[in-house]
């Protein structure tokens, strides 16, 4: 008997999203996993359909979501439209299905019965971009009436931190399980502190996480530290006026970003992993992201603002320092009572932590709810 298919489908590049990666990875020994995607095919996978780079996922009509004529809106994305033919015209039958983001779900639905399809919320989609007045006024409606005509159908949920999980459970009655951005369990141990002590930050250039407080306490502390940054360009301008701040500074280097398959590699050479992340957004301020479980892989130190999740995990497991609040002054104070003595502590509390707070455990969640999906033949 052959197995059943199950679809994962993200308007993502799939090999640089890790949390995709891990669907795939944990799935393709008991199925045959079909992706629809951005990007070449990740490894493993039975079929690839890829979306053309040319179609962005981003591009909603503008006029259609002013009038609110949201099915029109979708349903005419670049995106959803050349998925929409993929999978119309690839011959492969789906049995179950993974969609992950708001965006795939009424496509998956199209081609998988609701009560076959598990959604990853991922982050709370109606205040993703809450930033943007236009995004509130013209995209948030749209994002909630998936929420309401889609998202609602379909047999199970997930999203990435308890938060956003009573967020969902609050406007939308919805009961996610919270599947954490948990990294996969890395072999390895603490290095040596170096001398001065170096600190490292990995992730998204994006203005509205006012990363160069990092630059600015690294500069006045009094401790002896170093700091590099390997950013990804979301924000061509914010990175380029990031690059000229740290070119005026002696202990802050801007790098070019490495594949995600390298980063934890890379970023374990370095001694304390930070993130002071203001909460200017409601998923800013619920944030349990990839970096932070990539430090405890890395086996370094972890330096967080007060943001509930990541700073309950910190403190649980003794791995670093939170800070009082999210300034540059904050960080600097944190940055001023460092030792080499205390960073071999916390990295050692990480090397302890890395077992238990890696994706193991997490991804059974998914294999649990997937497992609960009416299967081929059922009713």
């Amino acid at each position: 008997m052959t197995r059943p298919r199950l679809l994962i489908a993200s308007l993502s590049p799939l090999v640089g999203d890790a949390r995709v990666l891990k669907q795939i990875e944990r799935f393709r020994g008991d199925y045959e996993v079909v992706t629809l995607g951005y990007g070449e095919a990740p490894e493993g996978v039975s079929v690839h359909l890829r979306v053309p780079d040319d179609a962005p996922a981003w591009r909603w009509p503008r006029l259609a979501l002013i009038l609110r004529q949201y099915r029109r809106a979708y349903w005419t994305n670049p995106a959803v439209a050349a998925a929409t033919s993929l999978l119309e015209t690839s011959g492969v039958s789906i049995d179950l299905a993974i969609a992950n983001d708001v965006d795939t779900v009424p496509l998956v639905m199209r081609f998988v019965d609701p009560r076959r399809v598990h959604v990853d919320l991922h982050e709370y989609a109606p205040r993703q971009r809450e930033e943007l007045p236009r995004w509130r006024l013209f995209v948030a409606p749209f994002v909630r009436w998936i929420l309401r005509s889609a998202v609602a159908r379909a047999a199970s949920t997930s999203t990435v931190s308890s938060g956003l999980a009573r967020a969902y459970r609050t406007e939308f009655g919805l009961s996610p399980t919270v599947v954490t951005n948990a990294t996969p369990y890395r072999d390895g141990s603490p290095t040596p502190v170096a001398d001065p002590i170096r600190l490292v930050h990995s992730g998204a250039a994006l203005p509205n996480r006012a990363l160069e407080l990092m630059i600015d306490a690294v500069e006045s502390t009094t401790t002896d530290v170093t700091l590099d940054l390997f950013l990804t360009a979301n924000d061509p301008a914010y990175l380029e006026t990031l690059r000229e701040r740290c070119a005026g500074t002696a202990r802050c280097r801007l790098n070019n970003p490495v594949p995600y398959a390298a980063l934890i590699d890379t970023i374990a050479q370095y001694d304390v992993g930070v993130f002071v992340l203001p909460p200017t957004t409601l998923n800013y301020r619920w944030a349990l992201p990839n970096k932070l479980f990539d430090y405890v892989q890395a086996r370094l130190g972890i330096i967080v603002g007060p943001s509930p999740e990541m700073s309950a995990i910190v403190d649980e497991r003794g791995l670093g320092i939170v800070c009082g609040d999210f300034t540059a002054d904050s960080l600097k104070r944190a940055l001023d009572g460092l030792s080499s003595e205390r960073v071999s502590e916390f990295k050692a509390a990480a090397h302890r932590a890395a077992a238990p707070l890696s994706a193991a455990l997490e991804v059974e969640k998914w294999a649990a709810a997937v497992a609960a999906l009416p299967q081929r033949g059922a009713p």
